[in-house]
Order: C-alpha cells, then structure tokens, then sequence
C-alpha cells in the first residue's frame, strides 16, 4: 500500500513538472535546480554563476524551510529573486514551484532554482528543470558519492566547491571522481572556489551550450 501511494505522489508530480516545462520552453526559459547538502556553497556558487551571465536574463527562486537570507542578497546584487520557505519540508515539489511560475514575469534566459539542502529528496523530484546541478564542497568529504548514489545520479553537472580547502580536511579528488563516475559518466565534473571565483568560466560556457542545445 505505501508503494501505491509513493508512485501516486511522483507520478503527479511529474504531470505538473511536464507543464512547468512547457510554461518554460514557451517563454524561452531555462531552469535549473541547485540541490546540495546544508552549507554547500549552493548561494556562493550561484552568485559567481550569475556574475558570468550578464547578459543572460537571470531569475532566482530561492527555496528555504526558513528565513529570506539568500534572497535578500540577490536582490541587493539586482537579481529577480523570489523566496519560497517551506515550513520543513526537506524539497521543493513541482506543485509548489508551478504556482511561483505562475505569479512571476518570465523573460527569456535562466532560471535557477535553489532547492532546501538536503542530498536525498531533492533528488527525487522533478521540478521542471531543464538539469539538476549538483553542489558539493570538499569540506563534506569525498565519500558523498558513495554514500548519496541518487543525487549524483540524476546531476546533470556537479560543482566541486571549497576546493582551497582539499589538503585542510584531507578530501581524496580520485576516490571522489572515481565514485562520481561510476554512478554519472557524463556529466562534467567542475573544481570550482567560490572566494575567488576560480573554475566559474566553464561553469558558464557549460550554461550556455545547455541553452544553444534547447533552442535547437
């Protein structure tokens, strides 16, 4: 019985993450959801994100079980950001981001969805993305792939951040690479620093091959 209702819950889910695309592919819109563990670097890394897409169209949702921290700082920088708190719950559902579409003015470009810190539900749900992309900080260690095999999965990029930091807390880059591929050949693995902004520039021209590919 808890299995019919678990495939009752996603299978609505993805009926909604369906019309979420459409919505967005009609406005010329490319979504992505930032998922990542507490503490991550998911905001750091967007704002270096944002820095190298200046004339790209930027909008933010910000996904939070609290607070409008992250968005406060965004908007200072003039992004569009719009907060979403949840209350607890560990992920942002389809449901919830179609009533945020709904209610904000789409302009062709990007749009980034930071979803709450967790590795396990956000990797479940999708949310209308065009990609998930997958924060990591080397201060977490480099077993997570080992350990949270979905979110790596289903990433279709995964930002290594902190990396200043691998020698401090001892993080294994060919243990993590290694687990990194097995579950996920594809998707590019970026080494990036979000206090100096090293490792972006591919970030961005990664970006921007995504968009080409979805206008094609």
């Amino acid at each position: 019985m808890e299995i019919e209702v678990k495939q009752s819950v996603f299978a609505e889910n993805e009926r909604v993450a369906a019309e979420i695309k459409r919505i967005l592919a009609a406005a010329g819109v490319v979504a992505l959801n930032l998922m990542g563990a507490p503490g991550a670097g998911k905001t750091s890394a967007l704002i270096q994100i944002i820095h190298r897409l200046p004339d790209c169209g930027v909008q933010v949702i910000e996904g939070d079980i609290a607070s409008e921290l992250d968005t406060l700082k965004l908007r200072a920088m003039g992004v569009r950001a719009v907060q979403i708190n949840t209350g607890g719950a560990c992920h942002l559902e389809a449901s919830v981001i179609l009533r945020t579409v709904r209610e904000m003015t789409l302009e062709p470009g990007y749009l980034f969805i930071e979803n709450i810190g967790n590795l396990v539900c956000p990797a479940e749900f999708e949310i209308g993305e065009q990609a998930k992309i997958l924060v990591c900080a080397a201060t977490e260690g480099s077993d997570k792939p080992y350990k949270y095999p979905l979110a790596f999965e289903k990433a279709g990029a995964v930002l290594l951040t902190k990396c200043d930091l691998k020698e401090f807390v001892g993080f294994d880059t060919d243990f993590f690479r290694a687990g990194v591929r097995a579950l996920n050949p594809r998707a590019p693995l970026f080494e990036v620093n979000a206090r100096t902004g090293e490792g972006f520039g591919p970030v961005a021209a990664w970006l921007k091959e995504l968009a080409a590919e979805s206008t094609d």
